[in-house]
């Protein structure tokens, strides 16, 4: 017997980025006791503030910077994986980015690909919370990832996403999966049923939603 599901929501509280419905076919990942199924790739604090995505990952290209995860960490009202580095931001210094990042409250910290190896094995022997691995092509070193103590792939292999998920499921049937899904459901079901457990979406900037918007009110009389 399929259960009513109430719903409540406002006049002012409407016009929200929502994500996909199919992401809810997914597994999930489970991190002290909170199932999230999807995240929101995003660093717009107003975006990231409306929206009813699970979680936000908060990745951005320049060097990661405390006040900046602090500003995300205080704004959100859901969970935050924030990027600390593993390229031309590393070593000690991303170590004390992601301590600071979990005293701030962040559930999990992202790696970007160049991390060595060795960098989440001392993440791994300082910090209680997720290490998680961006990864962007099957030439990835998956064995030596998971040896270091990679907990969760974050997979953003363009076309080749399904692929890459199929790789690692093949090393290793239990390590938690996030990948991108691409713009249609066809490729948001493609990442789940090659193994994903949660879909991070990326969501229209604030231009284009305000485009919307505008559109809208020069049409209305």
């Amino acid at each position: 017997m399929e259960r009513n599901i109430p719903v409540f929501g406002s006049r002012l509280r409407n016009n929200i980025v929502t994500v996909p419905e199919v992401i809810s076919q997914c597994s999930g990942i489970r991190v002290f006791g909170q199932s999230i199924k999807s995240f929101l790739f995003s660093t717009d604090v107003a975006i990231i503030r409306n929206t009813n995505a699970n979680a936000i990952i908060a990745v951005y290209p320049f060097t990661p910077q405390p006040v900046i995860s602090n500003a995300l960490i205080l704004a959100a009202d859901k969970p935050i994986f924030c990027g600390v580095g593993g390229g031309l931001t590393t070593g000690l210094r991303s170590l004390e980015l992601a301590i600071h990042a979990e005293f701030q409250g962040a559930l999990g910290v992202v790696l970007n690909k160049p991390t060595p190896n060795s960098l989440i094995t001392m993440l791994k022997e300082k910090i209680d919370i997720p290490v998680t691995v961006t990864v962007v092509s099957d030439k990835e070193d998956f064995k030596g990832r998971l040896a270091a103590g990679v907990e969760i792939f974050n997979v953003s292999g363009a076309g080749k996403t399904a692929e890459i998920i199929k790789r690692i499921r093949d090393l290793d049937a239990n390590v938690a999966i996030i990948a991108t899904g691409g713009k249609t459901e066809e490729t948001i079901v493609q990442a789940i049923d090659a193994g994903a457990n949660a879909i991070s979406y990326t969501p229209p900037s604030t231009g284009e939603l305000f485009k919307e918007i505008m559109d809208r009110y020069r049409t209305e009389e």
